[in-house]
């Protein structure tokens, strides 16, 4: 007899069809259940004769960086080059190179850890890539700068900044989409419960601006009212005069 409802496995997806995970905006859910094809790196697609070893994984610290796909790759080697001598754990490293990268959408240089890979792609990895809450969400800030077409971007050159917008555009969402890219599921529920839960308005703020807005529509409408009185007693004494 099993021990639980339903499996474990599929607890995470339950998890967010219930309580506050439900009113989470389709599109970000959507996105949490999209499962895109990683461009093979260190393997050959399937059909092929050799596969990926499953357990290849990425350490926590690739995502402080740009890694482009690489990771680290458990394997074995012979001692001495000898297939005849005793076989050798071996993890095999991407090499990383510190480089400042300067972003036209952000106007910005960020100081990051990046592999040779990446360097040929670095606009395109970072507005499509696939774990968007790398770079402390610098794919959100890029699109949200897309999607409000920001004026402070060379705010003395509107030719070069309609240049750089036309340029990304294929990356333009919605702005209501850009602010949820890159979120955790943690911080998507807090930013839902931010949304779902607005501080009541004072009183005494009400009370006090509803009686300035109408103090100043009165003293707009007061001086309207001797506009028309100056202008009446001067097209009056213009006739006396004419007369």
């Amino acid at each position: 007899m099993p021990l639980h409802k339903y499996p474990s496995k599929i607890w995470e997806a339950l998890k967010l069809k219930q309580g506050i995970y439900a009113f989470l905006p389709k599109h970000y859910l959507c996105s949490l259940e999209e499962t895109t094809q990683a461009t093979p790196v260190h393997w050959k697609a399937l059909g092929v004769k050799y596969r990926a070893n499953p357990k290849t994984g990425h350490k926590k610290w690739s995502q402080d960086g740009l890694w482009g796909g690489e990771g680290w790759i458990s394997g074995f080697r012979y001692a001495n080059n000898d297939k005849l001598s005793t076989r050798l754990e071996r993890v095999w490293k991407p090499q990383l190179f510190t480089r400042e990268l300067y972003s036209e959408l952000l106007n910005h240089k960020l100081t990051i850890t990046v592999t040779a890979h990446i360097l040929d792609l670095i606009d395109y990895y970072i507005l499509r890539c696939v774990d968007p809450c790398q770079l402390f969400n610098v794919p959100r800030a890029m699109l949200l700068r897309l999607a409000f077409k920001d004026t402070k971007l060379d705010p003395k050159d509107p030719v070069k900044r309609e240049r750089i917008y036309t340029k990304h555009k294929e990356f333009e969402i919605p702005a209501e989409e850009a602010e949820w890219v890159g979120l955790s599921v943690d911080e998507a529920v807090e930013e839902q419960r931010q949304l779902e839960h607005k501080e009541p308005e004072p009183l005494f703020k009400s009370c006090v601006e509803n009686p300035v807005k109408e103090l100043a529509i009165q003293k707009l409408s007061e001086q309207q009212l001797v506009e028309e009185k100056v202008r009446a007693i001067f097209s009056r004494s213009a006739e006396v005069t004419s007369c």
